[in-house]
Parts: structure tokens; sequence; C-alpha cells
């Protein structure tokens, strides 16, 4: 056995480099309960005041929300039990006055419907999709809610006679004929079509619905026009039963006379200082047993903020940088977005590709244009050749060229991409399909009128 010194170069990751590159890749969410965390376990550790007060005040507005949605005008919608609710959801909206469920169910008590036929229509109420469609059979229904055909039949009716308009359907056909029905009753061509022609209206097959009503094109296109104007999900309009997430942007993009500028958006983040009375505390000590403690939570608390600074100034850099590179985005707007990769703001800012990966992740700029998550200003460049075409300039030029085409003769999906390539975006006919099927342009039949 031979023994021999070796000497390796070798990278080690410290406790702390790791958790600063946790920190690095936060959301400002995760950030801010990793903050109040660190606030409650590090007592050398403080926030500002201004911060407290804004905390404090957020909780006075919700616990005046709970009691302004728990005012006695509204107790219709808090008095029903659990039992009267078979499919109660895990996850239900802080009040149910927002919810579909909550607006059928005020309905239903206004009308003093009969029983059982108004346990039937509050089990159906309950059993509706976020469109306000019935996914599933009466049959299977009514198994479920033990109550006979002839009970869920009534019920449905209840439900179908309330608004809004359309809810209760079982399909698309029976929701917009519930519309017609109701507002324009007299309408018949319209409601034989939405009965029986749908499939033809969505192909714009005008001469062949003609022949079969029997009526003229022109008052057959008025009637389609009609039929599209009606609303297709009568309950996408109320509150989800899920609770909301909200996005908050960690930049803000903001225009000056002649340019662009990128701040943090700060405004609802603690500013931490350093305590003052324990560092005095720390200085003053004698017992030793307080001072390791204390200075165990002030090397901590330093390192908290070091950590929150390097992520700030990180995600500056990249974000200014990504302002400079693509500031044709921030005044035109969608569809003019230049490639840029990782590497490219990784080389000038000074950093590892890996570093710009975690400083971006789940982290959102607000521009006047909207809120964008960072990684949507990265794309690569379409093609070998060209200008430079990123995904988001294609699918711009693919809505232009169908916005311009003749609908008599629509542009195949080949015809789309020599259209594309002609003007120096080269992709595949695959890759157009796949735009169009994003930006959900439906295909050449799809897109034909007919005569």
């Amino acid at each position: 056995m031979e023994l021999k010194l070796e000497q390796k170069q070798m990278q080690v990751l410290s406790p702390q480099l790791i958790q600063s590159m946790e920190v690095l890749q936060m959301s400002s969410q995760e950030l801010l309960e990793f903050v109040e965390h660190s606030l409650q376990e590090n007592p050398v550790l403080e926030a500002e005041d201004h911060y407290e007060r804004q905390r404090d005040d957020r909780e006075d507005l919700r616990r005046l929300e709970w009691l302004e949605s728990n005012d006695r005008q509204n107790h219709v919608y808090y008095q029903q039990d659990d039992e009267d609710r078979p499919l109660a959801p895990f996850g239900v909206a802080e009040n149910d006055e927002d919810t579909l469920y909550g607006h059928l169910l005020f309905q239903l008590q206004g009308l003093q419907a009969p029983e059982p036929a108004a346990t039937a229509a509050r089990f159906l109420a309950e059993s509706l999709n976020p469109s306000g469609w019935l996914d599933e059979t009466l049959e299977e229904l009514g198994r479920a809610a033990n109550l006979p055909p002839e009970v869920m039949e009534e019920g449905l009716r209840l439900i179908q006679s309330l608004d809004p308009v359309g809810v209760g359907a079982r399909n698309l056909s029976e929701c917009l004929c519930l519309q017609l029905q109701r507002n324009n009753p007299t309408d018949m061509l319209a409601l034989r079509i939405a009965r029986d022609g749908l499939e033809a209206l969505a192909r714009n097959q005008y001469g062949l619905l003609a022949r079969r009503m029997g009526a003229d094109v022109g008052d057959v296109r008025a009637a389609c026009d009609r039929i599209r104007a009606l609303n297709p999900r009568p309950g996408a309009g109320f509150a989800s039963t899920e609770a909301p997430s909200y996005i908050t942007p960690d930049l803000l993009v903001v225009e000056q006379y002649d340019h662009f500028e990128v701040v943090p958006n700060d405004r609802f983040f603690p500013k931490l200082n350093l305590s003052g009375t324990y560092t005095r505390m720390l200085e003053e000590q004698p017992d030793q047993e307080v001072e390791a403690y204390l200075t165990d939570k002030l090397r901590k608390a330093k390192w908290v903020m070091s950590a929150i600074e390097q992520r700030q100034a990180t995600l500056l850099s990249c974000a200014k940088c990504i302002l400079q590179r693509q500031e044709p985005f921030f005044r035109l707007g969608p569809g003019h977005l230049t490639p840029m990769l990782l590497s490219d703001v990784a080389a000038e800012v000074g950093v590892h590709e890996s570093t710009v990966s975690r400083a971006i992740k789940d982290k959102y700029l607000q521009c006047a244009r909207g809120v964008y998550p960072l990684c949507y200003f990265f794309s690569r460049k379409l093609g070998e050749e060209g200008d430079g075409a990123t995904a988001d300039s294609a699918k711009a030029l693919l809505r232009r060229l169908v916005d311009e085409e003749d609908k008599r003769h629509p542009l195949s999906d080949q015809k789309l991409c020599e259209k594309m390539e002609a003007e120096g975006c080269q992709i595949s006919r695959r890759t157009v399909a796949k735009y169009r099927e994003e930006l959900h342009i439906p295909n050449t039949s799809g897109r034909k009128q007919y005569e």
C-alpha cells in the first residue's frame, strides 16, 4: 500500500451560501413569509414601524370584511347547514353572495318552492360546474341525491328558470336555447339554428344553414350573429369557490420623459434593522450565556439582511438588463420581443447563468402593458436566418396574416408558413399549427365563410 499526498481544488457550498441561493429564488410572497418568520424567531431583528402599522391595518381590514360579510342582512347565505349542501366544497369564497351557488340559493328561497323539488334544485345548484352547466346526467345526480327522476326534472326546471339565463344547461345547445327562449322567444330562426345547426354555424356555413332552415342567407347571418352574442358560460362571472391567488409584482417599469426605469416594488415589504436595545444589551452584558445567545442572533440577523439585500441587487441588475434589451416591447407591446438568452443577461451582469435563472424564478414585472413573469422576456431566435424573430413576434405575425386573409378562401397552415417565411420568419408548418392552436385560431375549415 502506497501513501501519497494529493492536492485538489473543490468547491464546497456553505450552509449560508445555500440559504442565500434559496432566498434569491424565493417569490415575493415566500420572501415576505420568510421575513415574518425571521422577525418572530429572532428578537435582534426588527421591522420599521410603518410596516407594522400596515400589517395591523391589513388585519383590521380583514376583520371588518368578515364582520360585514356576516351582517344579519346577509343571514340568508349563512343559515344553510352542511347537510343542506350535499356537495359542500372544501374551499369556499368568503361570502356566498358572490358565488353562483349563493346567487341561486337566494332566488330559490325567494320562490318558496315546494319540497322535495326545492331539495333537488339546491342539490343541482351545488352540482353546477364553474360555467354554470351540469356535467352529470339527471339519473346519476338523482341516485346521488336519493331522489326520483321526476323530482330531479322538476328541480332542473326550477334552476333553469333562475338568473343568470342559461344556468343549469347540460350542453351548449341547451344553454343558448334557454337564453333565446327567455330573452327573445319569437326569434324562431335563431332558436332552430341553436338547436340543430351549431356545427354548421361554427364552420360559417351560412348557405347550408339557409337551405336547411328554408330561409334567406342574410337572415341566417343575422341570426348567427345574435347567437354569437349570447353567453355560453353564464356562471363564469361569479366568484370561484377556491380562494384567488394574487400576484405581487417584484419590479415596476416606470416611463419617464424619454426613457424607461425599473424600480423595486418594496411598498409592502418591511425594511429590516438591528434592534438597538439588544445591541446595547450585548455590549453591556456580563453573562457569557446571554452574550453567546445574542451574538448568535445578531450574526443570523445580519445574514438575513445581507441575503435580502443581495437578492434585491441581483434581481434589479437582471431587470435593468432585460429592460435595456427588450425596450421595443415596452414601447410597442407584445409582438416586439427580441431574442434573449440567460447567458446574454449573465454575461452582462457578471454572474453565472444559474444565478440569473434563480433570480427570475417566480418573479413578476409590472409595466403599462400589464404584469409579466420575468421568464416571458427570454426566448430563442427562430431559425438560422431572418431578422431575429421570436415566438412572440411569430405569433403576432401569424395573427395579422389570419386577420388579413380572405375568409372565403382562408390560408392553409402551409400557405401561412410560406407567407411568414417571405416576411423573414422561418418556421415549419408544424410550428405554425402549434402557434395557431395556442392563439385559439381555428383551422382552415373553421375560418372559412360560405356563401
